[in-house]
């Protein structure tokens, strides 16, 4: 790819038209970046450890803490070493591994999400069966198709971006190799790959978001035949955390990429895409943790015996 190109690096344009935050925005995404490598490490950690947490719904969240630990660490290191330093170049072999890592990791986490909301289903919808239906193989099969989903459909979307010739401005404004940024530096006529992006975009968070859709149809039309409000809430409440996780990840997604290249505003998108690059990462196990009293006793049970096991 890098041979039908001049471009043999690019610049991270990143904040740096914001001199004055930069500062701010280095202590506030560190911290960020820290609480979510901390909170999603010891969520994964506690399912693990846990034998109370050895089930398919905690399976789920631990691989969504997994997927949120690997696509911070994709980003934000580089971003913080760029708003230090005066260098902010990254190689075209850098950048082309920054963009399919980000890709996959975000495919990835949709089939997860959608993966999470089939497991709801079985259990709100057939909860006397629930064990005998999502059992371990299921479970699984699911977790590896989530996966291996991330990391061959989006080979796609990253060899129509790379593949465009950049021959002109190399200045990435953006502090991230993404899609929106990499393509209004492409030179000649990028109309096709443009369209290829967007229809490949569209299936990979399409698929998903019809399969939530159509789960969570499902899941509400059976509580609303629940006879007992404490029963609608109890129903309710074992989906909560994942309906706003789903809300934070497709909300900001969406806002970035489903939509035309004539829309692309660089300014609000970069802090659009710390939203969903640093933000929800470091949202999502808390609101698992303050929200599951399961996670909340386990993870005690598991700082307790840590700190026994020191005291001996």
């Amino acid at each position: 790819m890098e041979a039908k190109n001049q471009t043999t690096e690019f610049v991270m344009v990143g904040f740096s038209v914001h001199p004055e935050l930069q500062n701010l925005l280095f202590m506030v995404t560190f911290i960020m970046y820290m609480v979510s490598l901390l909170g999603n490490i010891l969520i994964s950690a506690t399912v693990w450890l846990d034998p109370a947490l050895h089930t398919p719904m905690y399976y789920f969240i631990s691989n969504l803490s997994l997927v949120d630990i690997c696509y911070t660490t994709v980003t934000v290191p580089k971003m913080l070493e760029n708003l230090l330093s005066q260098d902010r170049t990254i190689s075209f072999t850098g950048c082309a591994a920054q963009l399919y890592f980000l890709l996959s990791l975000g495919t990835t986490e949709c089939f997860l999400l959608a993966a999470m909301a089939y497991d709801r289903v079985l259990a709100i919808c057939n909860p006397l069966r629930y064990v005998v239906l999502m059992n371990k193989s299921l479970c699984v099969q699911l977790l590896a198709g989530a996966w291996v989903s991330g990391l061959l459909l989006s080979l796609g979307q990253t060899s129509f971006v790379l593949t465009l010739p950049f021959c002109g401005d190399n200045r990435i404004n953006h502090f991230f190799c993404d899609i929106p940024p990499l393509l209004t530096l492409a030179c000649g006529d990028t109309a096709r790959n443009e369209i290829a992006v967007f229809v490949a975009g569209m299936l990979i968070a399409l698929i998903p978001s019809l399969l939530i859709l159509g789960s969570y149809m499902h899941i509400i039309s059976t509580i609303l035949k629940i006879t007992s409000a404490q029963g609608r809430h109890k129903a309710f409440s074992t989906c909560s955390s994942h309906l706003i996780v789903i809300t934070l990840f497709y909300g900001s997604a969406s806002a970035m990429y489903l939509r035309p290249r004539s829309s692309y505003a660089p300014e609000s998108d970069k802090f659009l895409a710390l939203l969903y690059s640093v933000v929800t990462p470091t949202l999502n196990p808390i609101i698992y943790s303050l929200r599951s009293r399961d996670i909340n006793r386990a993870l005690r049970r598991v700082i307790t015996s840590n700190i026994f096991l020191l005291k001996m």
